[in-house]
């Protein structure tokens, strides 16, 4: 499955690892060694959330737009 949520991926010295978060979807944040392994397993981490959510009949937020055209 494809998602197009936005993802905010930075390094924390406190984890000293990379982290990945979907702020759209409450809860749903990953690490990493490297920001590829980071943002790779957010990607898992959004699949698992989304199965959760629909398993529990709870909606899943679609994606915001970041782009409006005129």
């Amino acid at each position: 499955m494809m998602f197009r949520y936005e993802v905010i991926l930075y390094w924390s010295e406190l984890d000293q690892a990379f982290i990945a978060e979907v702020p759209e979807l409450p809860g749903c944040a990953a690490d990493g060694d490297s920001y590829q392994e980071a943002l790779h397993n957010v990607e898992l981490v959004m699949q698992e959330w989304s199965e959760t959510a629909k398993d529990l009949g709870r909606p899943v937020p679609q994606p915001r737009p970041r782009l409006m055209y005129i």
